[in-house]
């Protein structure tokens, strides 16, 4: 066989001789998506959705893990843990992103929001963009959602209708400086207890009271070691979705996108749940033989607006101006 033949033959042989291999694919990325609230609640289950539905869209490349009820810490902890890298994305509360971003902050001054429509306007204004993109730029974490949470009522074991009624009041409220605005005001006793002691401090009289949206007095049964439910109102709370910076950083822009419209999803579909379970739950806890009482608001926000106005919180009085006068 001539030279030449040969190696053409033998290419040829090589070509369809050797294994077809097949084409590379993306490593799979393992996340971690962490928060401190039950796995009934719509936080987690929407959560768990958002994690099926982005590994679904990026065909599998991202696969994350919802861990629910404190089980990778407290809400501290997992703010720690985004900068740390522990953490790949969490849901949780502005309040505790304002440790170290403190604009977030204004979100908490109590009664700043009129209702849960008002707070969801805010999350799609201008001004909360402009906080989104100052909060990337100092720590590298990006907010990709804001979730109605639902608005913020106290419970006890003796009733109270105005700000003078509870001087002494021993309340349980989140570790951060914006959830004893209203009680230090009134002359109650805040006191930060980690969200996953509640029950148990209630029960066993550490403290007196507690407060938090009727969502999560169902959730976590409170109403089975308190008597009366307060319809304060005073913080209209809501969570935000953040991813980590070592996360965001290495996302595609189609990826960020992707990632964003998603949680946006989930956040939407969790605020409409806890909107329409709290309209359900005033007869629910009427029902379980609980006192619930509509107190004199106005007497709780004079005394916040007197005792501790904007300034002495370390907020902006433009940034309040602005958020009410989102529509």
């Amino acid at each position: 066989m001539h030279f030449n033949s040969f190696c053409r033959w033998l290419f040829l042989w090589t070509v369809v001789c050797l294994p077809v291999l097949p084409l590379a694919t993306h490593a799979q990325q393992k996340l971690k998506w962490a928060h401190v609230y039950e796995s009934a609640e719509p936080y987690h289950t929407e959560s768990v959705w958002a994690a099926e539905e982005i590994k679904k869209r990026s065909k599998g490349k991202f696969d994350i893990q919802v861990f629910p009820a404190s089980s990778l810490g407290k809400e501290t902890d997992l703010n720690q843990g985004l900068m740390l890298g522990s953490v790949d994305i969490m849901i949780g509360g502005p309040s505790f992103a304002a440790r170290s971003y403190p604009r977030f902050g204004i979100a908490y001054y109590p009664f700043i929001f009129r209702d849960g429509e008002h707070l969801l306007a805010y999350s799609k204004s201008s001004l909360f963009q402009e906080m989104v993109n100052e909060f990337r730029q100092k720590t590298g974490i990006q907010v990709t959602a804001y979730t109605y949470y639902g608005a913020r009522h106290t419970t006890a074991n003796k009733t109270f209708n105005q700000c003078a009624d509870i001087k002494g009041l021993k309340i349980r409220v989140p570790d951060a400086p914006a959830y004893t605005a209203t009680w230090q005001a009134c002359g109650a006793n805040p006191t930060p207890i980690a969200f996953a002691e509640v029950y148990l401090a209630l029960q066993n009289g550490t403290v007196d009271a507690q407060e938090n949206p009727l969502t999560t007095i169902e959730a976590k049964k409170f109403f089975e070691v308190q008597k009366s439910i307060m319809l304060t109102g005073h913080i209209v709370d809501g969570l935000i979705t953040m991813v980590a910076p070592h996360v965001w950083s290495n996302l595609s822009p189609a990826e960020q996108k992707m990632f964003g419209e998603v949680m946006q999803e989930a956040a939407t579909r969790a605020s409409a749940k806890v909107k329409k379970r709290e309209a359900e739950l005033i007869d629910f806890f009427k029902k379980k033989g609980l006192n619930v009482v509509e107190v004199n608001r106005k007497s709780f926000q004079d005394s916040v607006l007197k005792n501790k106005p904007v300034e002495s919180m370390k907020l902006e009085r433009a940034d309040y101006d602005r958020v009410q006068a989102v529509k």
